[in-house]
């Protein structure tokens, strides 16, 4: 850290974020107070980079979102990357200049809960845990914050270019560990896994990747015609691209044939489930999409159940991350960086601070990121 940064931590009073205000129904960047010195375990980070995602997108159009108790505004943004500028004198191994991922979700305060008691906040079972930028807490979407150390992971500053891809990843590399676990139980190996992955977002592709990085033969599935940018993208990275506008979901294990292993990143409960006949024995369905509440979807019940039995296949959903998670996550960085880096970058589209507004009503990019540091 430089002079210049040392002066401007010690001395501003005020920072830029970007902010979400629900009894107004207005997004707007706005001047806040900078937090102040970081006391017992806190780190004082500088906001480097923040991506935004379909969450974020959802907050600023009110669907749902809570600003801390007793504040009318929230700061969105979960996606980070940032550098440690001061540390508080009980930490244990941050250091000034490190880079740095936060994590999401917060423990619940409840004592019956195993999870949150063991810092797994990502199985919470009693719902009452806090999300920076999401739920009950500000994010990052800002110029300064300050978090405890426990809620921070180290990345290499090799990674710096694409680390804001970290929490996204996260997701990923959960499921796949998750799918490790459940395979395990077999007691033998399948010589070479086929995988599908539903959707090309930002997560769907990062999903892709994982497969195809782990040796598995991956299709991922998606809306876009087959001449689009993003089925470039994927065939880029060694997977097989596949349009919904030529192949019925219904159809698709005709196109492709059965798969072990089907991961959901479209948030559509008739492509998910219209995916199952695709699903091979002992096969995974994992669901990682959150759909909005509609009306009730006719459902092939009395077949999903048989296979599901007959064919010992297993059903699980996954939402946010733990630690691990996002150390998994930031390896698989690391491989894809040797492996296919392009395909990476071209995942991430940066943008100004002043574009905050209009980044969160419309996406123009499959990542996009706000550059907050100069």
């Amino acid at each position: 850290m430089g002079v210049t940064d040392i002066f401007t931590v010690e001395t501003s009073t005020r920072m830029r974020a970007g902010v979400v205000v629900p009894q107004d129904k207005t997004v707007r960047l706005a001047e806040r107070p900078a937090p102040g010195h970081p006391a017992g375990a806190q780190v004082l980070l500088r906001m480097l980079e923040v991506g935004i995602c379909g969450t974020d997108r959802e907050i600023a159009a009110f669907h749902y979102g809570s600003p801390p108790g007793g504040a009318t505004e929230l700061v969105p943004g979960h996606e980070a990357l940032a550098e440690v500028v001061e540390t508080g004198p009980d930490v244990a191994w941050a250091r000034t200049g490190d880079l740095v991922v936060p994590t999401v979700r917060r423990p619940c305060g409840s004592p019956r809960c195993p999870a949150c008691r063991q810092e797994r906040p990502d199985f919470c079972v009693t719902g009452e845990f806090t999300e920076r930028g999401i739920a009950g807490a500000d994010g990052f979407l800002c110029e300064y914050a300050l978090e405890e150390e426990r809620f921070l992971v180290a990345v290499p500053r090799a990674l710096e270019e694409v680390a804001v891809l970290v929490e996204p990843l996260s997701v990923a590399a959960k499921a796949v560990d998750v799918f490790a676990t459940i395979h395990a139980r077999f007691g033998f190996d399948v010589p070479r896994p086929r995988g599908l992955v539903l959707g090309a977002g930002p997560v769907g592709l990062l999903a892709g990747m994982v497969l195809q990085a782990d040796g598995i033969e991956t299709w991922v599935y998606s809306r876009e015609p087959e001449d689009d940018p993003r089925a470039a993208l994927v065939r880029s990275f060694g997977a097989n691209y596949l349009s919904a506008g030529g192949a019925p979901v219904e159809r698709l294990s005709e196109r492709i044939g059965n798969v072990d292993l089907i991961f959901e990143a479209a948030g559509s409960p008739q492509v998910a489930f219209g995916a199952l006949p695709t699903l091979a024995a002992n096969g995974i369905l994992i669901l990682s999409g959150i759909p909005a509440i509609e009306d009730p979807v006719p459902a092939d019940l009395s077949r999903w159940m048989r296979d599901l039995v007959l064919k010992n296949q297993v059903i699980f959903g996954t939402v946010n991350a733990g630690r691990s998670a996002y150390q998994d996550a930031i390896h698989c960085l690391e491989q894809f960086m040797a492996l296919f880096p392009g395909a990476v970058r071209s995942l991430i589209r940066r943008a100004s601070f002043d574009e905050v507004p209009a980044l969160l009503s419309r996406a123009r990019g499959i990542k996009d990121v706000v550059r907050i540091a100069a």
